[in-house]
């Protein structure tokens, strides 16, 4: 049975998705960007970004009752991977060891110009 997870602490999603998803001890986290959600718009600065991005995916972990330290995968989708040392300093400040299995690649663009979209799965064993 799948139950979505939605929270105001992110930005609301721009087409017929969810935030997330559980789907038993998983959970699958669609793909952010750097939206405030307070606001709807993109953040200036590649920092700026990046950080805002982590930010969204710790409300979306919140809402679903974890942290990002649950995340076991992540899908970084960049618009140029010369931001790609950026995003590993960035993301020592949100997680902890042992990091998320990851893959990052560059594609040609991504929803409404933002330089980065990441996605996430959590396996979130019951307490």
């Amino acid at each position: 049975m799948k139950q979505k997870i939605e929270t105001p602490e992110a930005p609301s999603a721009i087409g017929p998705y969810s935030q997330a998803i559980k789907v038993g001890d998983s959970i699958f986290l669609s793909g952010q960007i750097p939206l405030d959600p307070a606001t709807m718009k993109l953040v200036e600065g590649e920092e700026n970004q990046i950080r805002r991005v982590f930010d969204n995916i710790q409300a979306v972990c919140k809402a679903a009752d974890c942290s990002l330290n649950d995340i076991v995968k992540l899908n970084v989708s960049l618009k140029d991977l010369s931001i790609f040392g950026k995003v590993n300093e960035i993301m020592l400040d949100y997680f902890e060891e042992p990091y998320p299995a990851r893959a990052a690649l560059q594609v040609a663009r991504l929803p409404l110009d933002s330089l980065i979209e990441v996605e996430a799965i959590i396996i979130k064993e019951k307490d």
